[in-house]
């Protein structure tokens, strides 16, 4: 079994066990379910925008535990929002990249920045999760659902007012972008051997439909990186372990986002 088949079983246990402990209509009775949402899209689009969308995580199964895994948001994220994040990402998967909806709650209060909640979303009840925890927009990754899975979840997501962020890995998912997809990420990692390879965001960017925008994920280590897929369509990068790997995490993201806006002048 894969890892992404261990993720996916164990998530599928994950949220049968969630359900139990607080129904669709508790969750909309928490606070954050009536906040306003930030668009994610607009912060991306908007003229001098970094583009960058920042995670926050505690470790990830290729890498393990980084060495600051005790570190809680509030000592990353607040340097993510100060230095012009687009948007910011949460990993809120547990059992195996250590991360909480308290993270994205606790983000939340932290910053101005659009949240993101990253994580293996396979059911609505997800979704209603993300909206109750002060999520803007939610990640579905083709990899682990069907072209109507996609379809059927993002309309659920535009309906609670969620923008989202469809991740590909190959040229077979093109087929999953539907209507209600806000952005189309290419993940640049091979799922089999976590290979890197910044072209495969380029040569699947040429299948995205207009209308769509481009977010280039993984393997991006400097502002570099970031020009060269920006010249090849790109307008968002999602950037995790590049900062989280870090001893430093919020000094790294300053300093390259600050290079970044060097560029721009």
């Amino acid at each position: 079994m894969s890892i992404l088949e261990q993720i996916i079983a164990r998530k599928r246990d994950e949220v049968a066990e969630r359900k139990f402990t607080a129904t669709p209509t508790e969750l909309r009775e928490q606070p954050l379910y009536e906040a306003r949402r930030r668009s994610m899209a607009y912060a991306i689009e908007l003229p001098g925008s970094t583009g960058l969308i920042a995670e926050f995580k505690r470790r990830s199964p290729s890498k393990g535990a980084f060495v600051h895994e005790l570190a809680t948001p509030g000592l990353v994220v607040k340097a993510y929002d100060e230095y012009g994040a687009a948007g910011i990402s949460v990993l809120t998967d547990g059992p195996f990249f250590g991360g909480s909806l308290q993270d994205l709650a606790d983000t939340r209060a932290l910053v101005e920045a659009p949240l993101l909640r990253k994580d293996f979303i396979i059911d609505r009840y997800q979704l209603t999760e993300a909206r109750a925890w002060g999520a803007d927009v939610v990640l579905l990754i083709a990899a682990v659902l069907s072209p109507q899975q996609v379809q059927e979840l993002a309309a659920e997501a535009r309906e609670l007012g969620l923008e989202v962020l469809l991740e590909l890995h190959r040229e077979s998912e093109l087929g999953h972008i539907c209507h209600d997809v806000t952005m189309v990420g290419v993940n640049n990692r091979n799922l089999a051997d976590f290979s890197v390879d910044l072209d495969h965001s380029v040569r699947l960017a040429q299948g995205i439909p207009a209308g769509k925008i481009k977010v280039a994920e993984s393997g991006i280590q400097t502002p570099e990186d970031v020009r060269y897929l920006r010249e090849r369509g790109f307008e968002a990068f999602l950037i995790g372990e590049r900062f989280m790997k870090d001893p430093d995490p919020a000094g790294a993201f300053a300093a390259f986002a600050g290079a970044l806006k060097k560029e721009t002048l």
